[in-house]
């Protein structure tokens, strides 16, 4: 049933293409959903649009309705036409007449703004635990591998000397950035839509402010246009902290791929993490890593999919938007699932010992040799081109001591320092605040 029905059947074919899906997605708008019901119920029983009975008769059948979908106990069925229906149908049928009246003072714009913002900031959270559990992880890898050199790389050529914990750190650290976009993403999203009606408010008494620390939110989109201006806007920047994970995750399982090969032979990627061939008996391919970057690469596209959808639509609700959640949502289980097989592939790949020891990475040594001349006196220039010399002729010999000292350098990782950058960042983020208001408005009455 739609709640939009005026008594008239629509086409069956228009339902399917505009709404089929809807029921599958909405699936994780369900608990969002009838949180933010909760709140608008509650809200209509101070402001008199409701009895205190009836608000209170609602608020706690939604409450049981919460629960259950948080077990995973309730399923949108193919009578309903989305989990806006699904709820009202439900409450009718425990309240009757009751359960009519939560519509009121809403439009299905706002409930569903609210809804998504509720999802967003929770998927927020959610993927900001995994990256925790990868970003101590690689500290701890740092930790352990931080005097193993390793060779350093540019133009895809051997460069200066580098080592494992260098490498690990420097992944730690890009997941201390990619928290930047999660606090930029939380500050949009965490902010109340409801009560914005279809874009131009309501003539009802309602009370935003009521609703706004209910569900916990950090403040409201005042002007009830430009709350419906974002959706598109919110999504993108939700996107974009998505993103910023995704390329992480892309370029560190990158590495593995091409460092594993047996060209490089730099990491051991043990046999139970990865597949093999049905013609090469002898292979072992790094295929969790590669899937990891596949989908990772594809993730980064999440923002400028939501641009292509949302460009240049004028103001006011517009059907296109719901194409959104097609676009979101999937790639939110995406992202988790890459997140959660890094912290596999992390935790199971080892470093090999002694790799430069090989001839073949002698010439990495080239500039300690030009340090040590000028730091006896020898100009720059000309201690590079008596360096450049002995490697033409094949005389260089290096001395394979090395003295790093400056932050960040492979004699002083800083590992503190990045783990201070990540967690103030984390930190500041107001997860608990919202996920304390949700379970306290979720709660039994009298615990209230």
């Amino acid at each position: 049933m739609s709640i939009w029905d005026k008594g008239r059947k629509p086409d069956d074919r228009m339902m399917q293409f505009t709404s089929d899906r809807d029921r599958q997605l909405d699936q994780q708008l369900l608990a969002p959903d009838l949180a933010g019901s909760t709140a608008h119920a509650l809200m209509l029983g101070k402001t008199g649009l409701l009895s205190q009975a009836e608000s209170s008769a609602i608020a706690d059948a939604l409450r049981q309705l919460y629960h259950q979908a948080e077990e995973n106990k309730m399923l949108i069925g193919n009578e309903s036409e989305d989990v806006h229906s699904f709820i009202e149908e439900l409450l009718v049928k425990r309240l009757g007449e009751t359960g009519k009246r939560i519509h009121s003072g809403r439009s299905r714009n706002d409930q569903v703004l609210v809804a998504l913002r509720l999802y967003m900031r929770r998927e927020l959270q959610a993927i900001c635990r995994q990256a925790s559990a990868l970003f101590d992880l690689l500290i701890i890898k740092s930790t352990e591998t931080r005097d193993q050199v390793m060779p350093g790389y540019t133009h895809m050529q051997v460069a200066m000397p580098s080592s494992f914990g260098l490498w690990y750190s420097a992944f730690a650290e890009s997941l201390a950035d990619d928290l930047h976009g999660v606090a930029y993403a939380y500050a949009v999203v965490n902010q109340n839509p409801l009560g914005s009606g279809a874009g131009y408010g309501t003539s009802f008494p309602v009370d935003r402010e009521m609703t706004t620390r209910l569900l916990g939110f950090g403040g409201m989109n005042i002007n009830a246009i430009y709350a419906q201006m974002t959706r598109g806007k919110a999504e993108k920047a939700f996107a974009a902290a998505v993103s910023s994970f995704a390329s992480t995750l892309a370029r560190l399982a990158g590495d593995i791929c091409l460092y594993s090969g047996e060209n490089f032979g730099f990491f051991d990627i043990p046999e139970a993490i990865t597949t093999g061939s049905s013609i090469m008996p002898h292979k072992q391919n790094p295929d969790l890593a590669e899937l990891i970057r596949g989908r990772c690469n594809l993730l980064q596209n999440l923002p400028q999919e939501i641009t292509s959808l949302s460009t240049n639509l004028p103001t006011g609700y517009h059907r296109d938007l719901q194409l959104i959640k097609e676009l979101v949502f999937p790639a939110v289980t995406a992202l988790k699932e890459c997140l959660s097989m890094t912290l596999l592939l992390v935790e199971h790949v080892s470093v090999r010992q002694g790799i430069v020891n090989d001839p073949r990475y002698n010439n990495m040594y080239s500039v300690e040799e030009i340090n040590r001349l000028v730091a006896d006196g020898v100009p720059f220039r000309e201690a590079y081109r008596l360096i450049a010399k002995q490697i033409s002729n094949g005389s260089f010999s290096p001395d394979r001591q090395q003295s790093y000292t400056h932050t960040g350098s492979t004699g002083n990782l800083s590992l503190e320092s990045i783990r201070e950058k990540f967690y103030a960042t984390l930190q500041a983020i107001p997860f608990k605040e919202a996920e304390n208001a949700i379970q306290q408005l979720m709660s039994p009455p009298e615990k209230h």
